[in-house]
């Protein structure tokens, strides 16, 4: 009961996949490129599985984002809950009556990070989900002047201080 053909699982082992068949001895797995993992069902009792689809197929879409220190933090979370939405609305797997929400969690080196939470009809949904997401976020946070930064330094050198007064 803990696994039943259709299930999206995972191994301990790292072998993830939709459960096919089980029979009294193995149990196949068929992975998204498409191969076949058969393992024994001895080896099945014992392992660690998650099952993605128990006790429901939904599970959540975890997106990691960071905005510049200079950005407007609540006008950054209203263009990307619009975005969001779209997202749930318009893409294929995406719950469309799913409210995304963020939550900022880091001041980093050089931005606040904060997590999207979206929420996918089934496992394999996420990955579209996600692709979607950033391509319109970063095409939307471009047109509000939104600046997702990138790693900088910046270097002092010894002597560099007196030379530039000269």
């Amino acid at each position: 009961k803990r696994i039943r053909p259709g299930d999206y699982v995972r191994l301990e082992s790292g072998e993830e996949g939709y459960v096919l068949d089980i029979s009294w001895r193995d149990t196949t797995i068929r992975m998204l490129p498409n191969n076949l993992v058969v393992v024994p069902n001895s080896k099945l009792a014992s392992a660690i599985i998650t099952n993605y689809y128990f006790p429901q197929k939904e599970l959540a879409v975890l997106v990691q984002v960071g905005v510049s220190y200079d950005s407007d933090l609540e006008k950054v979370e209203r263009v990307t809950i619009e975005v969001g939405k779209e997202v749930m609305r318009n893409v294929e797997g995406g719950v469309s009556e799913f409210e995304p929400f963020i939550r900022y969690h880091t001041f980093s080196d050089f931005s606040i990070n904060f997590t999207v939470i979206l929420r996918a009809k089934e496992f394999v949904d996420q990955y579209l989900i996600k692709h979607e997401f950033i391509k319109r976020l970063h095409k939307r946070y471009k047109e509000e002047g939104i600046v997702i930064p990138f790693p900088i330094r910046t270097i002092y050198m010894k002597g560099m201080e007196d030379e530039e007064k000269r």
